[in-house]
């Protein structure tokens, strides 16, 4: 994969106007805040599908219940405003790896976008015509980073891992582990892809190119993987089929006016 391109991103994330427009060549992500108010988060339930609904009161803990149908509405709000379909009204597919996509048909077929989220902040990527992967993590300071990564990275991972001052190998596992996530979701194929038959850069502060993959050599120049700047706690990333996307940044909650 090419290294992301000299301009970097504008990492200013604005409020959007409901008349936003999403160009061929763009990528819009957003980032949302989970941690709603209860009646905000039944608001969102009532436009959520009934699987969608049986899904969030599986989860044990009424916050994990509300992060997930916070994010599930703002995801359909989102979507709506680019499809101009009131979000009750969307409906999803699944492939066999649980990668979701807009249900066919719909008046606007090209439109592909993607959620993660993590702790309370959600991020979601939203293109036309070309596959794509986010991920979100919070930066923990409970696991063993070195031990992970020895298990689940390739050789080069870990060793430019290892070779890090102790200070950045935490940020550096987490900015590597998003990377690789961001890029397997936007394979869609989940796990079935092994963690350790692609390379990706993990030093703090260098672009995030996708280095190599095995064992077809050539599937790295199909694809274009940034950094995104969400806080200081968190570690994020974005995998883009192609090159030459623009990148723009936005802020939820949803326009005001509607």
């Amino acid at each position: 994969m090419k290294a992301e391109s000299a301009k970097v991103p504008d990492y200013t994330w604005r409020l959007a106007s409901r008349a936003l427009v999403l160009g061929r060549e763009e990528v819009h992500v957003w980032r949302a805040d989970l941690d709603q108010l209860s009646s905000e988060a039944d608001n969102h339930r009532l436009n959520l599908a009934a699987d969608e609904q049986a899904r969030a009161d599986r989860f044990y803990f009424q916050k994990d219940r509300d992060h997930f149908i916070v994010a599930r509405g703002v995801l359909r709000a989102i979507l709506g405003i680019y499809l101009n379909r009131t979000p009750q009204s969307l409906a999803f597919d699944y492939n066999s790896h649980g990668k979701p996509a807009l249900a066919l048909p719909t008046h606007d077929d090209d439109i592909r976008f993607n959620i993660s989220h993590s702790h309370g902040v959600a991020l979601y990527a939203v293109t036309r015509g070309r596959e794509l992967g986010i991920d979100v993590e919070r930066i923990r300071r409970d696991l063993e980073v070195a031990e992970i990564a020895g298990r689940f990275f390739s050789r080069r991972e870990v060793a430019v891992l290892r070779a890090l001052p102790t200070d950045s190998q935490r940020t550096a596992f987490f900015l590597g582990w998003t990377r690789k996530e961001a890029y397997i979701k936007a394979r869609g194929d989940g796990l079935s892809i092994p963690l350790d038959q692609f390379d990706v850069s993990l030093t703090p502060g260098e672009p995030a190119p996708l280095l190599s993959t095995r064992p077809d050599s050539s599937e790295a120049a199909r694809w274009s993987l940034y950094n995104l700047v969400v806080s200081p706690d968190f570690a994020a990333a974005l995998a883009v089929e192609g090159q030459g996307c623009a990148l723009s940044f936005w802020q939820w909650p949803e326009p005001a006016g509607k």
